[in-house]
């Protein structure tokens, strides 16, 4: 694991991921993408969420959840004392796929080491999957968000422990009330989780590095998200 000495350190190391992510071409995304979209959010943030990937207005803003979806995140974290600029927000996908499918195995693969590398920088101590898919790839299992969500446990993320933090997706709540109030309960219960404090991590993080994501489960499409609205977009920055 890398050894991060000061939050400077750590904005320049994830800089490097950054500059390396925005030139990638591991897989086909790289041919149909308007831009890379990395993450955004505070360095040294406490609290992570992992969507699954970037959709039309991520793609042309360069930015993680903007939009009605992004909206309703930010009105969420202000309900328990908190702002967007205190966590990190990124995708599993760094990359929007055509027409906003489902990810493949391959590309999933292709883009998962600059999650691991985040992760293993930003040093979260809580990390929220938002909906189906990122819960079912970070988990490595195919149990539904139903059963999973508002139930924190301690997961292996590359080569970190954290506390996985499972939660509807915005923008699946977004037009259903009866999700919608569940998402803000579960939501009501963050500072809860992250006063827990960080879980012990491993002694041999080489020995479980590539954990993420493999295998890859079977996969049921969640379907479409209601169509974002565009909204300002902060510049894109590491706080």
């Amino acid at each position: 694991m890398v050894a991060v000495t000061s939050p400077t350190e750590r904005r320049e190391l994830l800089r490097t991921v950054y500059d390396e992510a925005m030139g990638c071409v591991r897989c086909p995304l790289s041919e149909t993408r308007t831009t890379v979209v990395f993450g955004a959010g505070n360095a040294n943030a406490d609290l992570m969420f992992i969507g699954e990937a970037p959709g039309a207005n991520e793609d042309k803003q360069g930015l993680p959840f903007v939009g009605q979806a992004g909206k309703l995140l930010d009105k969420l974290l202000e309900e328990i004392g908190m702002a967007r600029s205190d966590v990190f927000v990124a995708n599993v996908l760094k990359c929007r796929p055509p027409g906003n499918r489902d990810p493949h195995p391959a590309e999933i693969e292709a883009c998962q080491e600059y999650l691991w590398r985040q992760v293993e920088l930003i040093e979260p101590t809580v990390i929220c999957t938002l909906g189906n898919f990122s819960t079912k790839l970070l988990r490595g299992d195919p149990t539904g968000i139903s059963r999973l969500h508002g139930a924190p446990e301690v997961r292996t993320v590359g080569a970190r422990a954290v506390r996985l933090y499972p939660l509807f997706h915005p923008a699946a709540a977004l037009y259903t009330p009866r999700m919608l109030e569940t998402l803000r309960t579960d939501f009501q219960r963050l500072p809860e989780v992250l006063a827990l404090g960080p879980p012990g991590q491993p002694d041999r993080a080489d020995a479980i590095a590539g954990d993420l994501l493999g295998p890859i489960p079977e996969l049921e499409a969640e379907g479409s998200p209601p169509p974002a609205m565009p909204e300002p977009a902060a510049q894109l920055g590491l706080f």
